[in-house]
């Protein structure tokens, strides 16, 4: 087959040339608009219930949410595992789905079963919420954001407020967390003097507390052919509204708020601390949507916390440069970019300097970049992404393909050469040559044990199920096929004359 292959591209040399031409733009192209991640996602679609439960022990919330949902979410559709894990105050419940089903398809199962976990819930219990779409891998960036003689609680407002939610507008963020600061609540303290003294307990208190801040519709008013609307705000704006707030009546006089207990504004239970560089900071760990492409999401998120930058308070700034997933990217493309820069110049010294024809040393360089983007092609007709591994790979092939490359031209080389010392009447035309069987033989025996050593390698892993066997994503079938566009044979192996 492969002497056939070689005998059809000789007689089709140009459109063997214009094919090469062509398959370097589409490969180019290609790499150019792949998805590229710092690893390969090895998390099989996976929906996270969240529950609050404020108030409650581990074991209350394990008991009373944390069962009742996993046993709901178990024997659902493509459901392959139900993981959990209670802690105070809140349930999380990890439902993993086989390897085939897509996400969304997952979370519409998972929101038709939720409904039936729901009534077992206890009475007040908020409704369990799905976790916006990520992956293990999808944290792509860190960022702090501090200042000198600002406060922690003016860090996080600033934070949960307005870095927060303009960060989730960019395209491609899932979820922007803030770690860090302090929380701004307003803070009822009661006096337990004056309760007594009224006959309040600390229920009604919380109740009339939680009406202060309602508003109220009363209708409307028509006049002069106009509806007017009658609201009544009592939206809270400062502690002194809250101070307001009736509680009860005691004999006709009214009990307000003021009266039974001191009101503030503080952080609230703190759980964790956010620091950078030894400093208190808020910092926002920002996690991107499955398929989003690492290096362009993480372009504009610099762009749109450049404009952040220009808008912060005096004396808060935004650091960019503690953990970016596109740094790691980037240290892989190059170190590609240096293996095929290093290989094309060894490659054109090294023909050039020992077989010095011009046409082989063009022919050699040119197999290099070929191979690479022929593998790249494969990859992405099987749904792979680029990232440190296959770029990795990518760039240990290239020493291989440059021994192939300069193997094979020097083969054909050879033979043309001894081919033209023999006197004229036993020489052959040029293409008779190559034509020839016997000839065709020595270029491609020492191709077979590449390809094979390739192929074994990968081949165990195609059997694997899982994570194990999607490495990259997909199955691990396509190593094989991508090795033998990439992978060459060691020096030596080349055909005897």
């Amino acid at each position: 087959m492969l002497d056939r292959i070689i005998r059809n591209s000789i007689n089709q040399r140009f459109v063997v040339l214009l094919v090469a031409a062509l398959l370097l733009l589409w490969g180019g192209w290609t790499a150019s608009r792949m998805q590229v991640d710092v690893l390969p996602d090895l998390t099989a679609p996976t929906v996270t219930l969240g529950t609050e439960a404020h108030g409650m022990a581990p074991q209350e919330v394990e008991r009373l949410i944390t069962m009742p949902v996993e046993s709901a979410m178990q024997g659902a559709s493509g459901v392959r595992r139900v993981r959990s894990t209670s802690h105070v105050g809140l349930s999380l419940v990890h439902v993993e789905f086989d390897w085939d089903i897509p996400i969304l398809q997952a979370r519409q199962v998972v929101a038709e079963r939720l409904q039936t976990a729901v009534a077992s819930l206890p009475p007040g219990t908020p409704t369990p919420v799905m976790i916006p779409i990520s992956s293990i891998m999808g944290e792509i960036m860190f960022v702090a954001l501090e200042g000198e003689s600002v406060s922690p609680m003016d860090l996080r407002a600033q934070a949960d407020w307005d870095v927060r939610r303009r960060l989730l507008a960019v395209p491609g963020v899932s979820q922007v967390i803030p770690i860090g600061g302090e929380v701004r609540q307003y803070q009822v303290l009661l006096k337990v003097d004056r309760l007594l003294a009224n006959h309040l307990t600390a229920e009604e208190v919380a109740e009339a507390v939680k009406k202060a801040g309602e508003s109220s519709s009363a209708g409307f008013l028509v006049h002069q052919g106009q509806e007017n609307l009658i609201h009544g705000i009592g939206r809270l704006q400062s502690t002194a509204d809250l101070e307001q707030a009736l509680v009860a009546r005691r004999g006709g006089q009214p009990i307000r708020l003021r009266d039974i207990a001191e009101i503030k504004v503080g952080p609230a239970l703190k759980r964790g601390e956010g620091s950078h560089n030894g400093r208190p900071a808020v910092i926002l760990a920002i996690q991107k949507q499955p398929g989003a492409n690492t290096l362009e999401l993480t372009k504009r998120l610099d762009l749109v916390m450049d404009e952040i930058q220009t808008s912060l308070p005096q004396g808060m700034r935004l650091e960019k440069q503690i953990f970016r997933q596109a740094n790691f990217i980037q240290v892989a493309i190059r170190n590609v970019v240096d293996a095929l820069r290093d290989g094309t110049i060894l490659v054109i010294l090294i023909v050039g300097l020992f077989l010095a024809h011009a046409r082989a040393t063009v022919i050699t360089a040119v197999a290099v970049p070929l191979s690479l983007v022929a593998a790249i092609l494969v990859l992405k007709a099987f749904g792979a992404t680029l990232n440190t591994m296959t770029l990795g790979g990518l760039a240990l092939a290239v020493g291989v393909l440059v021994d192939d490359a300069i193997i094979d031209v020097e083969n054909v080389l050879r033979r043309l050469r001894e081919n033209a010392a023999k006197a004229h009447d036993h020489r052959k035309p040029f293409l008779h040559r190559l034509r020839h069987r016997h000839h065709l033989r020595g270029l491609h025996t020492h191709l077979l044990p590449g390809w094979g050593r390739g192929t074994l390698a990968a081949t165990p892993r195609t059997g694997l199920y899982g994570g194990p066997g999607r490495v990259p994503p997909g199955g691990a079938d396509r190593h094989a096929r991508a090795l033998c566009l990439a992978v060459a044979p060691r020096p030596g192996e080349q055909a005897r004359p």
